[in-house]
């Protein structure tokens, strides 16, 4: 096994009996409808392979694209491992090593998808604030760069990446590389870039609904842009990845805007919640787009998470990540449970300090 293939993507640790607040997940679960949905699955339906055509217009219609724009996958994870493979695999004979560059803190998956590709990876260290470091990005573009990968809003630190920035490494793109932006927060930022995909088509833009529909056990993602840039992708996802679980359960919530709406309106409040814990407590925090807040509790920050966690909710430590050192991430969604362990979270500095 080579150096760079040694490390490979640790699960967080299955914790169930407690609540859930550092996975980012939708904490109250999917739309009444889905279970509806899934209870009319029939025995023909588990003996067929799925059909593809219904859902993938409906996720284009909430996209707001045409229905070859989007790729379904198998959770999003998928969707980042077809294109690190797609376009980060060393083609025979070429003597060039396709390079992904990954601007820091960043979803880990991208660093090791790169490595199991056979890519390079050039990482992109933070600044002190989190701002996006568009400027060394832009340094690290070489001939052989196939993908950047953008995290926006950003996971660990719920900061939003400016759009211009990625117009900007677009147009500095060599030929045959894209831009992938990991989208999975977006219905918390309220804002895409896929409104932009028709003047950059070397952009592609991932979503997940795992995270605001509560559809995270189920696994279902989708890869949004250009044919063109997203036919790689496809060719190296599997047939039938997406099971007939997934394709019924996406069709109801999608039907079930309504339910979205309360979701993103109690993380609205939960995040003002938290943040006001945070001014009261004397903590350094980051104003997130997403379902999650960034805050710095200092070198105890271990102690802390387990804590909380003796006490029945889990936090994530979030110290190993560049720029975040001291760090835990605290998902911010049903508001009976940020309350819940901001109380815990009180109780934890207390008790460690």
């Amino acid at each position: 096994m080579t150096e760079h293939l040694k490390s490979h993507y640790e699960k967080p640790a299955e914790l169930y009996d407690g609540l859930r607040l550092h996975q980012n997940e939708n904490t109250a679960g999917c739309s009444p409808r889905v279970l509806e949905a899934l209870r009319g699955l029939t025995r023909e339906n588990m003996g067929f392979y799925p059909p593809y055509s219904a859902v993938t217009a409906t996720a284009a219609r909430y996209f707001g694209v045409p229905a070859d724009h989007v790729g379904l996958v198998n959770g999003l994870d998928e969707g980042i491992m077809g294109a690190a493979i797609a376009y980060l695999r060393p083609s025979a004979g070429s003597g060039v090593v396709p390079e992904a560059i990954v601007p820091e803190p960043a979803f880990e998956i991208f660093r090791f998808d790169t490595a199991v590709a056979g890519g390079r990876l050039v990482q992109v260290m933070p600044k002190p604030d989190f701002a996006f470091a568009l400027d060394e990005v832009l340094a690290a573009i070489t001939p052989a760069t196939r993908v950047v990968f953008v995290t926006n809003p950003n996971n660990p630190t719920g900061v939003s990446v400016p759009f211009d920035a990625i117009r900007t490494i677009a147009r500095r793109l060599p030929k045959d590389a894209i831009v992938f932006v990991d989208e999975a927060y977006a219905e918390f930022a309220g804002r895409s870039f896929i409104p932009e995909l028709p003047a950059f088509p070397n952009v592609v833009v991932g979503r997940t609904f795992s995270k605001a529909f509560g559809l995270a056990a189920i696994r279902i993602g989708a890869v949004v842009g250009a044919p063109d840039a997203i036919d790689p992708i496809r060719y190296v996802v599997p047939v039938y990845s997406v099971n007939i679980a997934a394709v019924v359960a996406l069709e109801a919530a999608l039907g079930d805007m309504d339910y979205l709406r309360d979701y993103l309106r109690q993380v609205s409040e939960s995040k003002a919640l938290l943040y006001a814990a945070c001014q009261r407590l004397g903590l350094k925090y980051w104003q997130s787009d997403a379902n999650f807040v960034l805050v710095r509790v200092g070198d105890r920050v271990a102690d802390v998470v387990e804590f909380a966690k003796n006490h029945g909710v889990f936090l994530r430590n979030r110290s190993s990540e560049p720029g975040c050192e001291g760090s835990l991430r605290f998902a911010t969604g049903i508001v009976e449970h940020t309350k819940r362990g901001i109380a815990v979270l009180e109780e934890a500095l207390c008790a460690v300090r």
